[in-house]
Formats: structure tokens, C-alpha cells, sequence
């Protein structure tokens, strides 16, 4: 057995940690019930939904008091609603909110119950001794309850909500080759603390064999791995790394200039693309209804060809619209004129997806899935009245790519305190699609210190166009508390190498008043295939774990 403590955090102030993140449930571990171990970076992982209102836009909601107990499903949460800045909730006089989950990591917010009924709930509960707050060394920590939990479920919190780290690392003691080129096909096995594991080819000392005379060597090497730098761009925000015959290719949002222009980088190695060359490839001059908000240009294959999703504006912040621009048969991706104009992205029977002046579209994203070809983009109604950002889908025209397919559905509203902190947004959504389950990463909040990355998901043979059928996680799955000195992590995209290594492209600020930079990341998939954005280098391969000897014999 474990035990686990719920607990709120005392807010530090609008920049490191708001009220709306302080105020949900954090959760704690202990093996002797005395010395407590923070999970999820000592961040919330219970938060409440905002409720919908009659004009489409949402109000928040926070928690404090979150206590813990079996059920027979599995355990419930009874926790007192409050304001989102921590202000008193009178709706919720007299009331509890109540949640179920059956591993800590999901939850079911049910609703209110009276104070009667949740008192009945917690007859019978144990009260376990509740650890005072200088007893615990969690910054912030307002402890509420404890619960024994089985050693079980404890297991999977320390996997699903500690950081892996490399522990470990596997290697045949023999192998046998003909000649170097063979070495190929062997790869080390990286064993990570939640029990998962990683396969990377290893750079070999080749000096100790002679492959032209049969017999057997010793042979050591060093399992290979990339190095990026944070950042690897200062001033580039919403990077994407494409591949197109055989080469690579970054592209972001210019802060340098207020976001007048578009570059582009291109090498041969996805590591060589951080001393490239860019490239001017798109500016604010140039074509007739593309003035300034040059912003998220993404790369994407659809149907064959190549094509730059971006959003832009003839001058006007109000006018901010998604565009696309497509590559010629042939054409070169770093010579602008192989490009075309920007096209206004619009509905199957070409009018606009919205009034401009009125609302916005940006950050559109395009993926396939299943056979069809489906874009998630941000849009934000301002007039008469400011509805914040959510997240719409819809089919596209893969032979028109810059047409809609199928009427576009709200996907996602800023419903959590994580995404509607200082700013009500969701956007900069990018695809992750794995053997049976989609995953759709997005942004959230505003690009501050406080923007994070939360994840969606969907089942194979689900209707995409249904939000019902997706899962939003209940917390976010990279924030500025997990990687130490980078604030404002979010806007982020993927791509995978020859290795078959899917890398993360992210912008984050080297310190609270640093610029948006770019950051790439190995992605790493925890014990259910989920994506993992914190895995930093130290991380992924300790020192002591990154050299692998074998015997090998040349025949």
C-alpha cells in the first residue's frame, strides 16, 4: 500500500503560479505515510470545467478542499467550487462538487451534491493523519487529505506523473557481422524508470576490429543522440520542421520584426538546420491583402504535394485569417518564387469560414487520418463580443487543400483553468497520429509565462467530426514548471527523422522575461503510448548508461 495526499497550492503571483493553476488538485506520494513526494511537477491534475453560458462564451471555475475516498467503482473527490481567481462562488453555497476517477489520472466531474449527501459519502472513510505544512518539503502546499491507495495504482501515478528518467540500457553480448555496414541493424535498448524503452542506433569505435579478417573483436560505441540547445532560435515562435525529398526544413513566426516575414531554413540532418541559412520566403509587401501577423506557418503534405498553412492579414489585427501557399510540381522549397500567393482558406462553396473584422482564424493544422484529410484551427469571435479562442475541425478538399470539406465543428473551448489563464484561447493544435489513437496537441492560455500544452485524443474508427468522441486531458502535458528556466512552452508541432524519431518543435522563453524562441525535444511515450514533452536530455540518456560493449564476430 501508498498513500496519496490532495492538496491546493498558494498562488505566487500572475507570472509563476496564477490562482487558476494553484487552485485544483495537486497530488503527493508516500510510501510510510510521513515523507511526501510531488507528482506532475507539483502541478494541479484536477481541474473544474467552466460552464457555458447563453452567448456561446464560458465562465471559469477553481477548487479548493479536495478530499479523497473510496467508492466501490473506484474513488471520489468532493471538493468546494469557487471563483476561478479565488473569490467565493454563491451559486455553490451550501454545495460540494463531485468527481470520480479510477486511477487519479481521469476524471468524471458528476456535479453538486448537497453538504448532506457528501458527508453521507464519506461515512466509513478513514481519516488519516494529514501531514502539517512544514512537514512537507512541496512549495506552496495547502494539504487536505490523505488516502491509502494500493500499491497498484501508486505504480502507474509514479509512471504516468514522474518524469522517466534513463536508468538503464540493453545490447546483445554478440553480434555477427560480414562488414561495418552491418552494424546497422543492431540497436541499444535505452531502459527508462517507468519501464519503458527505446531503440537508437549506436556510433561505434570502429578501430578495434578488422573486418577483413574473420574472427572475433571486442567493440564498444556510444548510443547515438542528437544535441539541440535551448533555444535553437531566439525570437522564432511556432517552429515547424518539415521533411520533402529527403531534406529538411524550419519555419516560424518572426518576432524579430513584429512578424513582417517569413524564413526558411534548409538542411540535410535536422540537427544541421540550427546553423542553416534562413531564407527570406514571405513578407508583408510582397502580394496584395498580406500585410502584417505574418504568423504559425506550418508545413504539410496533402495528396503528394507541399503546402505552407499560415495566417495573415492585410494590415489589420481584426482581419487575421488562415492562408495557405503551395509548391509548385518540382519547385524548390527555399526559392520563393516556387511558391505560390497566399490563398484564403474558405467553406466548400468558397465563401469565407468567418466575417472579418469579426472573428479570426489562425493556427490552422492539416493531418491524415483514416483515408481522409482533416484541418483543426483557432478561431476567436471578438464582435459584439469577445468569445475567446476554441478550437474548430472539419474536412478539407485534398485536390483544394484551401477548401473546406465538410461544415466546421467547435472541437474545443477553453474550459479549464491551465487554457483560459489570463487570456479564454486554444489553439496552435499539431497531430500525432500512432497505430490506433490520434492525439492532437494544442496551446493554451496566453503566451506569456502561463501558456502550456494540452493534449486531446480520439480512438480509431471514430467520427473525428463528433466532440464527443475525443478526451481531453484534465490537466497539461507540458507547462512552464517542467523544464526548469523554459516559461511559456507551448505552439508546438512534430516531425520524424530516418531514425523513426518523432522530435517535438516548440517555442518557449529562456526566463520569465526572455523572447518566444524555438526548442526541439526528443518525444517520448510513456506506458500507455502517450506523448511525454519533458524527457530533456539529461533525461534521456544518462552518462552512465550511454556506452554499450559487445563482442563481434567477423565472418
Amino acid at each position: 500500500m501508498a498513500y496519496l495526499l490532495s492538496y491546493t497550492r498558494l498562488p505566487i503571483d500572475n507570472i509563476l503560479y496564477d490562482p487558476r493553476l494553484a487552485y485544483s488538485m495537486h497530488l503527493a506520494l508516500s510510501e510510510d505515510g510521513k515523507s511526501y513526494q510531488a507528482l506532475n511537477h507539483n502541478s494541479g491534475v484536477l481541474f473544474v470545467k467552466a460552464t457555458e453560458n447563453e452567448d456561446a462564451s464560458v465562465t471559469p471555475w477553481s477548487l479548493v478542499s479536495p478530499v479523497m475516498f473510496a467508492t466501490e467503482e473506484g474513488y471520489g473527490i468532493l471538493a468546494k467550487r469557487i471563483g476561478s481567481e479565488g473569490d467565493e462562488d454563491p451559486e455553490s453555497a451550501g454545495k460540494c462538487l463531485y468527481f470520480t476517477t479510477k486511477d487519479f489520472l481521469e476524471y468524471v466531474e458528476v456535479g453538486f451534491v448537497s453538504e448532506t449527501e457528501a458527508e453521507k459519502m464519506l461515512v466509513g472513510a478513514p481519516k488519516l493523519p494529514v501531514p502539517k505544512v512544514e512537514e512537507l518539503d512541496i512549495l506552496g502546499a495547502v494539504p487536505s487529505n490523505v488516502l491509502e491507495i494500493p500499491e497498484a495504482v501508486a505504480d502507474r501515478l509514479r509512471k504516468k506523473l514522474i518524469t522517466p528518467v534513463n536508468c538503464g540500457v540493453e545490447f546483445p553480448t554478440q553480434v555477427k557481422v560480414s562488414g561495418p555496414e552491418e552494424l546497422n541493424q543492431y540497436k541499444a535498448s535505452s531502459i527508462f524508470s517507468d519501464g519503458t524503452k527505446v531503440e537508437r542506433k549506436v556510433d561505434w569505435d570502429l578501430t578495434t576490429v578488422d573486418f577483413n579478417t574473420p574472427g572475433t573483436y571486442r567493440l564498444k560505441g556510444r548510443i547515438h543522440q542528437e544535441h539541440f540547445e535551448f533555444p535553437v532560435a531566439f525570437n522564432r515562435a511556432d517552429p515547424c520542421v518539415g521533411k520533402w525529398n529527403g531534406k529538411y526544413y524550419f519555419i516560424a513566426t518572426n518576432d524579430a520584426d513584429n512578424n513582417h516575414t517569413l524564413y526558411i531554413r534548409e538542411a540535410d540532418t535536422l540537427p544541421e538546420l540550427v546553423e542553416a541559412e534562413e531564407i527570406l520566403l514571405l513578407d508583408s509587401t510582397t502580394y496584395e491583402g498580406i500585410g502584417g501577423l505574418l504568423w504559425a506557418p506550418e508545413f504539410h503534405e496533402v495528396d503528394g504535394k507541399w503546402y505552407i498553412f499560415h495566417a495573415a492579414t492585410p494590415g489589420e489585427f481584426f482581419w487575421e485569417e488562415s492562408h495557405v501557399m503551395a509548391l509548385r510540381e518540382g519547385g524548390n522549397p527555399v526559392n520563393r518564387e516556387d511558391w505560390s500567393a497566399p490563398r484564403r482558406v474558405v467553406k466548400a462553396d468558397g465563401t469565407n469560414i468567418c466575417e472579418e473584422g469579426k472573428e479570426i482564424t489562425l493556427d490552422m493544422t492539416v493531418f491524415d487520418w483514416e483515408g481522409e484529410y482533416y484541418a483543426i484551427w483557432s478561431q476567436r469571435q471578438f464582435l459584439p463580443k469577445d468569445l475567446g479562442a476554441w478550437l474548430y475541425i472539419a474536412k478539407i478538399n485534398p485536390k483544394e487543400p484551401w477548401k473546406l470539406a465538410s461544415e466546421p465543428v467547435v472541437l474545443l473551448k477553453p474550459d479549464y483553468g491551465w487554457s483560459n489563464n489570463h487570456t479564454f484561447v486554444v489553439e496552435g493544435p499539431f497531430a500525432l497520429p500512432k497505430e490506433d489513437i490520434l492525439y492532437i496537441t494544442f496551446s493554451g492560455a496566453a503566451v506569456d509565462t502561463s501558456y502550456v500544452v494540452g493534449l486531446l485524443s480520439i480512438p480509431k474508427g471514430k467520427d473525428l467530426l463528433d466532440p464527443k468522441n475525443w478526451k481531453q486531458g484534465n490537466y497539461p502535458i507540458l507547462t512552464a514548471r517542467s523544464v526548469e528556466g523554459e516559461y511559456g512552452t507551448g505552439h508546438n508541432a512534430y516531425v520524424t527523422d530516418e531514425d523513426g524519431t518523432i522530435w517535438n518543435t516548440y517555442h518557449a522563453r529562456p526566463g520569465v522575461e526572455g523572447v518566444r524562441s524555438s526548442g526541439i525535444r526528443r518525444v517520448h511515450f510513456d506506458i500507455d503510448g502517450a506523448p511525454m514533452l519533458d524527457v530533456t536530455e539529461e533525461l534521456d540518456l544518462r552518462e552512465e548508461y550511454a556506452w554499450v560493449e559487445t563482442q563481434v564476430v567477423v565472418s
